[in-house]
């Protein structure tokens, strides 16, 4: 097992905007520590962490790299995360694997997208948050105006632990605000005015401390180690440190300070669940159970699938029997690796707080969890910029869906879904340019090429109002015939209406025998039959029938949901009736109901918030009203920047990056998370129907 017990290991993620330094900042840790050698350079393509083909291409990362190396007797796990929302996914299976998140800003560029975002997601995920100021050797940098908007936008918990001595080409160092020099000459400010209120603000976070502090008993060192990172644990207190990565000036500082400020291993109680469903409490210890995680899935053309996997509590081993939550039976890992950016090392043992990967386990996926325990999954973003994707060359299907199904695997943030309707193969992701560099790993790795336009709308069909018919299906071609007559109600089924309840209203069912409820859409499925006028045994058949129906649509060839179809009556042959039959008459009747029950297309709308520059307000405003947008609200982003919410249909949204980016020159950001399915206008329903109509007379 490791010499380094839970306490002495800190695992943080580095994440932030693209281009604030992140990657830089990582390879030069390794470097410094004497941990790797060879020099290592974003731009040059040499960089450790961005290994992959596609990040060298991009001089950006894609996916997310962990490095290792010691420092001041502590043992860092460091992971380095992409900085662009298109890669949020790998970002947020990061923050769910350490203590704290060192959140990088460019000190040229200020606050960006991607800031926020990361922000908002370690706080979600409970961590210790503090901030790097990078790039403090850049130009034009207004460092009082920079801070100023780090505390508007994170609030006044925000405090620098440094301050730097000159910017720019002259950037020659940082000093320390917690113990600031007798001489400040040539810092930007003077540590000395920040000193008492950042001790102030230390000490807030226990009452016992700040008892003593009023008394005139400033806390120890140790102490203000223990209470800054109780306050950091609280969210009371980020840390603020300048650096430049590039040129190393302050990073001795800054490693000194993650060595003492960053969240021990054992920091953080994590929460599990047993067999019983009972909520425990896990922590580090060695001699506890085992209770791990995967954060991180790689599918590598060498050594084929990697799982990264966090250790929490116990001793992962190899070659022995453990649990896991993806699998019913146990599993047993043949070897264990720490990480080293691509570079795997073998290692005995994994204790708590660990970092490490196993290879070629396909039971295992990201969020499984190892042990006896379950903890939570990871919650991401649904992803919902989607292409029609078929392959290039024929005779590729096969290697194509294999080729996407791996890459569903790795990115939690990219789907794959066969329309049954449509004969589509739609990829969803989080954005064009997230599906782009997808598309560039395909054809890299798995030598596979993809053409894509823009799929169709997920439109749904339903009813608005109740209906009656029935169909009889008979036919005649010598020999035994075919006979099957099925008579059905159908009635409007809401999401959200309970089915029990629905289903066992007398009024409504007064022969109720059965009912079914299918919650993939909502079906409800009500047999009254009474006196045998049709047997059991063609129920199955009828149920096919409908079910084959609402794949298939009845106005536009849309799936069918939120309905309920009661079978009350019907007539059978006792030569002529067959499951074939009744599957036909069922359907058809289905049909002829549907068409006669105020048919109407439901469309899936999505919640949008979209943060821009304060004047660009109005530009979005009046574009969303030109989307069928519906406002919700409007709240402050900080840094002159407002987030506009409202819901919007997806069909209007479809290529909302473009617009965005056209509207604000670049500046604004937009997420979309699926809300409900609403009725689609008729003008817009009619436009829908005739298209489809147009379709199949072409097809």
């Amino acid at each position: 097992m490791s010499k380094f017990s839970a306490e002495n290991i800190r695992n943080i993620a580095l994440c932030g905007h693209g281009g604030s330094g992140k990657t830089t900042l990582a390879d030069t840790l390794l470097n410094t520590t004497g941990k790797v050698k060879r020099p290592a350079s974003v731009d040059d393509g040499t960089s450790i962490c961005d290994f992959d083909e596609e990040e060298k291409s991009h001089k950006y990362t894609i996916e997310t790299s962990i490095i290792n190396f010691e420092h001041a007797g502590r043992r860092f796990n460091m992971i380095d995360t992409p900085g662009y929302p298109d890669f949020i996914g790998g970002t947020i299976g990061a923050l769910w694997a350490v203590d704290t998140a060192a959140i990088v800003i460019n000190a040229q560029s200020g606050i960006e997208v991607n800031t926020r975002r990361v922000f908002a997601e370690a706080k979600k995920a409970g961590l210790g948050r503090m901030i790097i100021i990078n790039k403090m050797d850049g130009d034009n940098i207004d460092f009082e105006s920079l801070i100023a908007m780090i505390q508007d936008v994170f609030g006044s918990e925000a405090v620098l632990f440094n301050v730097p001595v000159g910017h720019g080409h002259d950037f020659k160092g940082v000093m320390s605000t917690l113990n600031p020099p007798e001489d400040t000459a040539g810092a930007l400010v003077d540590p000395k005015e920040i000193h008492d209120s950042l001790i102030e603000t230390i000490v807030t976070v226990d009452d016992a401390a700040l008892e003593r502090f009023f008394e005139g008993q400033l806390p120890d060192e140790k102490e203000i180690a223990q209470l800054i990172a109780k306050g950091m644990h609280e969210g009371t207190l980020i840390p603020m440190f300048c650096v430049s990565g590039k040129s190393k000036v302050g990073l001795p500082e800054l490693m000194d300070a993650l060595a003492a400020y960053a969240l021990p291993a054992n920091y953080i109680i994590r929460k599990a669940t047993n067999a019983e469903g009972e909520e425990i409490d896990v922590a580090a210890d060695p001699e506890g159970p085992l209770v791990a995680q995967v954060f991180k899935t790689r599918i590598d053309p060498f050594v084929q699938k990697i799982s990264y996997i966090r250790v929490y509590s116990g001793v992962l081993k190899a070659g022995v029997q453990i649990g896991a939550s993806s699998v019913r039976r146990g599993l047993k890992l043949a070897q264990i690796f720490e990480m080293q950016a691509s570079e795997m090392i073998p290692a005995e043992d994994a204790g708590p707080g660990s970092i490490v990967a196993v290879t070629k386990c396909e039971d295992l996926k990201t969020c499984t969890t190892l042990g006896d325990y379950v903890l939570p999954n990871f919650l991401f973003p649904t992803p919902m910029v989607g292409l029609a994707a078929s392959p290039k060359s024929r005779g590729d299907e096969a290697k194509v869906s294999g080729a996407l199904s791996k890459l569903a695997e790795e990115d939690s943030t990219f789907q794959v879904e066969r329309n049954d309707q449509t004969k589509q193969l739609v990829i969803t992701g989080m954005s064009e340019l997230h599906l782009q560099v997808l598309q560039e790993r395909l054809k890299r790795r798995d030598k596979v090429e993809l053409d894509t336009k823009e799929p169709k709308v997920p439109y749904r069909e339903t009813i608005q109002s109740t209906g009656d018919g029935m169909y009889r299906h008979k036919k005649q071609s010598g020999g035994a015939g075919q006979f099957g007559e099925v008579h059905i109600r159908m009635y409007p089924f809401p999401g959200g209406t309970d089915p029990e309840e629905f289903a066992m209203d007398k009024n409504r069912f007064p022969s109720l025998k059965s009912f079914k409820h299918f919650p993939e859409n909502n079906f409800l499925w009500i047999d009254s039959v009474v006196g045998g006028t049709i047997p059991a045994n063609f129920m199955p058949a009828i149920e096919k029938g409908f079910k084959d129906r609402m794949e298939r649509g009845v106005i536009a060839g849309y799936h069918i949901q939120d309905l309920c179809i009661e079978v009350y009556f019907g007539k059978h042959h006792p030569v002529d009736s067959n499951e074939q039959a009744f599957k036909t008459a069922a359907s058809m009747a289905f049909k002829k109901v549907f068409s006669e029950s105020k048919p109407s297309l439901l469309e899936p709308i999505v919640d949008l918030e979209v943060t821009v520059p304060t004047d660009k307000v109005g530009d979005v405003n009046s574009d969303l009203a030109g989307r069928r947008g519906r406002p919700i609200g409007m709240e402050s982003a900080g840094g002159g920047m407002q987030t506009v919410k409202a819901e919007v249909p997806l069909a209007e949204v479809m290529t909302y990056s473009r617009n965005l980016a056209s509207m604000t020159g670049g500046q604004g950001s937009y997420s979309i998370e699926f809300n409900r399915y609403d009725v689609v206008p008729g003008n817009v329903q009619a436009q829908i129907i005739a298209s489809a109509d147009l379709q199949e007379e072409e097809e």
